[in-house]
C-alpha cells in the first residue's frame, strides 16, 4: 500500500498553523468587521419522509434537531498592506467549511482551507449480512424473508483541506505551490453476483456495501516569468490515489471456486505531469500561445496485497499489472485583430496516450491477455469574427476532431462487443450573429452542423485480434461513439429590458443526432429541445417578484436485434415565483414557490427478428412503465434587524416529492435480492424544516 504524506489529523493541524501564522503577521492596530452566525432548526417527518431532503444537508435520517454556527472575520491593515479574512461554516454539522485567507498585496498570498461533504444515500438497505461496511461480510444462511433484516443508511464522507502559498519574486518572476488531500471515507451500493446451489451454473445476487476508505492527494507548483512580449509558465502536477480496502471478502457463499474469489477495488495509483506554456505577442494587434506537456501515469497495486492471485508465466507469477500510461501533448494557438472590424482566432492540439501495459494472461479459461489501449487525438480550431456596426456582431467557425485508437492487441481476445473502429474524423462549422444591448433588447442566434465518419468496421477473431467486417453481421451492435454521426444544433437567446422595472432572459435550444451504422441495431437517433424563460419585476421601490418556467425534451430512438425497439422520451418542465420586499426599515421578507415535474416514458415493441416470446411478453405486460417524478417546494424567510446592529432571520422550508422510479421497486415492492435483501425508498416524501438564526456584527 502506499503511504500517503497527509492524515485529517495532519490536516487539521496545519490548517490551525497557518491560521496562527498569519493572524501574528498583522499588525496591532488592525480594522477588523465580521459576523457571528448562531442557528437552530428543527425538521419535521420521520427518516423516510426526508431521504431526497437530506442528501446532502448532513443532516442523518434520526436527527430531528440542527444547530449551526458560522463566521466571518476579516483583519486588515492599510497602512502595512496586510489583511486576514477567515470564514466558516456549519461548523457544528458535518458539512464545515474553515477558510483563511492572508495576504500582503504584491508580495505574498497564502490560504488554507478545510472542508467536509456528506452524501447520504436516499434508499435504505435491509439485509442479514454481517459486516455491513466492512472489507469482510458474511452471508447469513439460509436466506431470509424480504424486510427480516436491519436497516442501513449508506453514506459517504468527504474531508479535504488545501494549503496554497504564491511569492512574488520580482516583477517578472512569481512562484505558486498548491496542495490539497481528501480522505473518502462511508460506504456505497454495490452488487454481487455468485453460483446459487440450486442448480449448476445458475447465479444468484446480493447486495454487498463497498467499503470506502480512500486519500487522494493532489500537488501542484508553478513559476511564471515575464518578459515585455513573452510570457512563460513552467509547472509540475502530482497525483496520488491510495485505497485502504484493496478487496472486498464475502464469506459464507456456497462452495464455489468463482465464490471463493476476492473482488478487488480501486488499486492505488499516481500520476505525474510537467508542462510549459506561455504566450507571445507578435504585435499590438496579433498574440500567440503555445503548450507542451508530459505525463506519466501508472497503477503497480500488488495482487498479493489485495489477496488476488497473479497469473502464472514463464519465469514466474506476475506480482502486479505493472499498468501506465504515457501522454505527449502540444498545442499552439493564435488571436489576431488584422483589421479593425475583423478578428481571427485559432489552435491547433495534439495529444498522444501510449499505453504501455505489459500484456499477461489474466483469463483463467483461455489465453487471452488483456489489451492497450492508445490514443492519438488531433483538434483545430479556426474562427473569425465581423463587427458589421455599433450593434451586431457575427462569427463563424470550424472545428476539426480525429482520433486514431491504434492497432488492436492482437493477444485479446475480444466478448461482448461486435463491432469496433480504428479512426473516425468530425468536422462541424458554426455561425452566430450577436446583437448587442441598444434601446431594450439584446441577443443571439447560433447555428452548428457537424459530420462524423471513420474508418472500416472492425470484428472481434475468436483466436484474438480483429478483422474488417466485410459483410454486416445481423445481430452486430455498433457504438454509437464511433458510428457515422450526424449533428445539428440552433440556439437563440435574448435579454428583454421594455422599462426599468421589467427584465426578461429567453433562451430556445434545439438539437438532432442521427446514426449511421451499417445496420439498424443500436442506437439511431436522438433530439433535444429546451425554452426558458427568467424574469424580474420591480412593483414598487421596496417590493420585487421573479420567476422561471422551462420546459426540456429528450428522446431516443434505439433497437436490439433479435429483442424490442424503443423509443424513450423523457419531458421535464419547471415554475417558480418568489416575492421579496422590506415593508419596513427593520423588516425583510421573501417567498419562494417551485414546482418540477420530470416524466420518462418507455414506447416498446418487438424487432423483426424477435421471437413470439418477445411479442407475447409486451403484449401481457405493456412493456416498462412509466417514470414520474414530481417535487414542490415552498420557502419563505424573514428577517429583522436589532437596535444593536445584530440580526435575527426565520426560515420555513416545506418539501413535497413523489416518484415512481421501477429502478429501486415497483407498486410498493421493494428491490429484492437472492438472499432476502430490499433497498427501497418511500414513493411520497414530505418533509418540513423551520430555522431561526443569530447574527450578530463584529467590529
Amino acid at each position: 500500500m502506499t503511504t500517503h504524506v497527509l492524515s485529517i489529523r495532519a490536516q487539521r493541524t496545519l490548517i490551525a498553523l497557518a491560521a496562527c501564522a498569519v493572524c501574528m503577521s498583522v499588525s496591532a492596530q488592525p480594522v477588523t468587521e465580521g459576523s457571528v452566525r448562531i442557528g437552530l432548526g428543527a425538521f419535521d417527518g420521520s427518516g423516510p419522509d426526508r431521504a431526497l431532503f437530506n442528501q446532502y444537508t448532513g443532516a442523518h435520517a434520526k436527527d430531528d434537531i440542527a444547530v449551526t454556527l458560522g463566521v466571518d472575520y476579516s483583519l486588515r491593515d492599510e497602512d502595512a498592506g496586510k489583511w486576514v479574512d477567515f470564514s466558516g461554516s456549519n461548523l457544528f454539522g458535518d458539512t464545515r467549511e474553515l477558510s483563511v485567507v492572508a495576504k500582503n498585496p504584491g508580495v505574498w498570498k497564502l490560504v488554507a482551507n478545510y472542508g467536509e461533504l456528506l452524501r447520504v444515500d436516499p434508499n435504505v438497505l435491509n439485509t442479514t449480512l454481517v459486516g455491513v461496511g466492512t472489507a469482510n461480510v458474511r452471508l447469513v444462511s439460509p436466506p431470509a424473508l424480504p424486510g427480516a433484516g436491519t436497516d442501513y443508511e449508506l453514506q459517504t464522507k468527504r474531508t479535504g483541506m488545501g494549503l496554497g502559498l504564491t511569492q512574488i519574486i520580482s516583477s517578472n518572476l512569481q512562484l505558486q505551490v498548491n496542495l490539497k488531500s481528501e480522505q473518502k471515507e462511508g460506504s456505497r451500493a454495490f452488487s454481487l453476483a455468485y453460483i446459487c446451489p440450486v442448480a449448476q451454473g445458475s447465479v444468484c445476487n446480493t447486495m454487498v456495501p463497498e467499503p470506502i476508505n480512500s486519500t487522494h492527494t493532489q500537488f501542484e507548483a508553478r513559476a511564471t516569468y515575464s518578459l515585455d512580449k513573452l510570457h512563460v509558465n513552467v509547472g509540475y502536477y502530482g497525483s496520488f490515489y491510495g485505497n485502504s480496502n484493496t478487496a472486498l471478502n464475502v464469506a459464507g457463499l456456497p462452495a464455489s471456486s468463482f465464490n471463493q474469489l476476492p473482488v478487488a477495488l480501486s488499486p492505488d495509483n499516481q500520476a505525474h505531469q510537467f508542462d510549459v506554456s506561455g504566450n507571445y505577442d507578435f504585435s499590438n494587434t496579433t498574440h500567440g500561445t503555445f503548450k507542451l506537456a508530459w505525463a506519466t501515469a501508472s497503477q503497480n497495486a500488488n495482487f498479493a496485497d489485495a489477496g488476488l492471485v497473479g497469473p502464472a508465466i514463464p519465469g514466474g507469477t506476475v506480482s502486479s499489472s505493472g499498468a501506465r500510461v504515457d501522454t505527449t501533448l502540444a498545442k499552439v494557438g493564435f488571436t489576431s485583430r488584422p483589421m479593425p472590424k475583423l478578428t481571427l482566432t485559432g489552435d491547433l492540439r495534439y495529444e498522444n496516450k501510449d499505453d504501455q501495459t505489459p500484456l499477461f494472461n489474466y483469463n483463467l479459461t483461455g489465453p487471452s491477455t488483456n489489451h492497450q489501449l492508445p490514443n492519438t487525438k488531433v483538434l483545430g480550431k479556426l474562427q473569425a469574427g465581423w463587427q458589421f456596426d455599433s450593434n451586431y456582431r457575427g462569427t463563424v467557425g470550424a472545428d476539426f476532431e480525429s482520433i486514431d485508437r491504434g492497432t488492436y492487441t492482437s493477444s485479446s481476445i475480444l466478448t461482448g462487443i461486435n463491432a469496433l473502429r480504428q479512426d473516425t474524423r468530425e468536422t462541424t462549422v458554426h455561425a452566430d450573429l450577436r446583437r448587442q444591448l441598444t434601446n431594450s433588447v439584446s441577443g443571439t442566434v447560433g447555428l452548428s452542423t457537424s459530420r462524423r465518419e471513420g474508418s472500416n468496421w472492425l470484428q472481434p477473431v475468436a483466436t484474438g485480434g480483429v478483422a474488417d467486417m466485410s459483410t454486416p453481421v445481423a445481430s452486430a451492435l455498433f457504438m454509437p461513439t464511433q458510428a457515422d454521426r450526424q449533428r445539428d444544433k440552433v440556439k437563440v437567446s435574448a435579454d428583454w429590458q421594455p422599462n426599468e422595472k421589467l427584465n426578461m432572459q429567453f433562451v430556445l435550444e434545439n438539437g438532432t443526432d442521427s446514426y449511421t451504422a451499417p445496420t439498424n441495431n443500436g442506437l439511431r437517433d436522438t433530439s433535444m429541445n429546451l425554452v426558458d424563460v427568467d424574469w424580474t419585476y420591480a412593483l414598487t421601490d421596496i417590493w420585487g417578484v421573479n420567476g422561471s418556467l422551462s420546459q426540456g425534451k429528450q428522446s431516443l430512438n434505439q433497437a436490439f436485434y433479435a429483442g424490442t425497439v424503443m423509443s424513450f422520451d423523457n419531458t421535464n418542465w419547471g415554475v417558480s415565483v418568489g416575492l421579496s420586499g422590506k415593508p419596513t426599515a427593520t423588516i425583510q421578507v421573501g417567498a419562494n414557490l417551485s414546482y418540477l415535474d420530470d416524466k420518462s416514458v418507455y414506447s416498446q415493441s418487438a424487432d423483426a427478428a424477435a421471437p413470439a416470446s418477445i411479442a407475447a411478453r409486451l403484449a401481457a405486460t405493456g412493456g416498462l412503465p412509466d417514470v414520474n417524478f414530481r417535487q414542490t417546494a415552498l420557502k419563505l424567510y424573514a428577517s429583522y434587524a436589532l437596535q444593536n446592529k445584530a440580526s435575527v432571520r426565520l426560515d420555513l422550508v416545506h418539501q413535497r416529492t413523489s416518484s415512481n422510479d421501477w429502478a429501486w421497486g415497483y407498486n410498493g415492492v421493494p428491490v429484492t435480492y437472492s438472499d432476502g435483501a430490499t433497498v427501497s425508498q418511500k414513493p411520497e416524501q414530505n418533509v418540513s424544516f423551520v430555522g431561526v438564526t443569530y447574527i450578530y456584527p463584529l467590529k
